[in-house]
C-alpha cells in the first residue's frame, strides 16, 4: 500500500507536535485526520495540509462518546485507518507532590492515559477488522517516561502509564498486524515548551535554561516510525536535544 492511499489520525493536531506532525505526514503523501479541542486551530492545520487533509474533527479525547464518533466518522468517510498518532496530552500544573490536588491530577490523567487508551483501544479495533488487516499506533511519551522533572507528578505518572500501553498494545498487535511504538521527546521548540526552555526545575531545586531542537525533526522521526513495512516496529525512541541535562538527571 502506497503512502498516498494511507489514512493517518492525528490527535492534538492544532498546534505543537501534533500539528508539525500532521503537516510532514500530509507532505508525504498521507491522508490526514486532524483532532483536537480547538476547531480554529484544525481548520488552520487543514488549510495548510490543503487536499491532504481528509476529515477535521473537534473532539476532546477524554470523552468515550467523542471518540467513538471520531472513529464512526473515520471508518464512514475514510474507510480505514493506518496509522494513528496518539498525541493529545496536558502537562498539568506544576507544583509540590503534597499540594497536588487530586482534581488536578485526575484531569491529567484523564486526557493523557484515558484518552490515549480509548483512541488507541478503537484504532486497534478498525485495524484488526479492517482488510488489508493491520495498522500502526505511535504513541507520544515523554522522556519524563523515563526520567521525571520535579513538580511534574501527575505528568510522569501519565507518561509512565503511556510506556505500558505501548507495550501491551506491540504485544497484543502482533497476531493482526498491529505494530505500536512509542516516541519519547524532551524540549522541543513549541508554544507548549515557553518558560520550561528559559528556567526549568532542576533536582537540585535551582533553575536554569536548557538547550531544546526544532519540532521538525519529531515530525521526521514519526514519519520514519509510520513508514516501516508492519513487520518492523520501532518499540521506543527518543529525541532530545544533544545538550539536555536528561541522562543522569538528579
Amino acid at each position: 500500500m502506497t503512502s498516498s492511499s494511507r489514512i493517518a489520525l492525528v490527535t492534538g493536531a492544532g498546534s505543537g507536535i501534533g500539528r508539525a506532525v500532521a503537516l510532514r505526514l500530509a507532505a508525504s503523501g498521507y491522508r490526514v485526520v486532524l483532532c483536537g479541542r480547538r476547531k480554529s486551530l484544525l481548520d488552520a492545520v487543514a488549510h495548510e495540509a490543503g487536499a491532504a487533509c481528509s476529515l477535521v474533527v473537534e473532539a476532546d479525547v477524554a470523552d468515550a462518546t467523542a471518540v467513538t464518533k471520531l472513529f464512526g466518522r473515520i471508518e464512514s468517510e475514510c474507510g480505514r485507518l493506518d496509522l494513528l498518532f496518539n498525541n493529545a496530552g496536558i502537562s498539568g500544573t506544576p507544583g509540590p507532590v503534597e499540594e497536588l490536588a487530586a482534581e488536578d491530577f485526575q484531569r491529567v490523567l484523564a486526557t493523557n492515559v484515558t484518552g490515549a487508551f480509548l483512541c488507541a483501544q478503537a484504532a486497534f479495533r478498525m485495524m484488526k477488522n479492517q482488510r488489508p488487516q493491520g495498522g500502526r499506533i505511535v504513541n507520544n511519551g515523554s522522556v519524563s517516561a523515563q526520567t521525571p522533572r520535579p513538580h511534574m507528578t501527575a505528568y510522569t505518572v501519565s507518561k509512565h502509564a503511556i510506556t505500558g500501553l505501548t507495550k501491551s498494545l506491540a504485544l497484543e498487535g502482533r497476531a493482526h498486524a498491529i505494530a505500536c511504538g512509542q516516541i519519547d521527546i524532551g524540549n522541543t521548540v513549541t508554544e507548549l515548551l515557553g518558560k520550561l526552555g528559559r528556567e526549568a526545575l532542576q533536582a537540585d531545586g535551582s533553575r536554569r535554561a536548557e538547550p531544546s531542537f526544532d519540532v521538525t525533526h519529531v515530525a521526521d522521526a514519526v514519519l520514519y516510525m509510520a513508514q516501516l513495512p508492519l513487520d518492523a516496529n520501532v518499540l521506543s525512541m527518543t529525541v532530545a536535544a544533544t545538550g539536555m541535562p536528561l541522562v543522569g538527571r538528579g
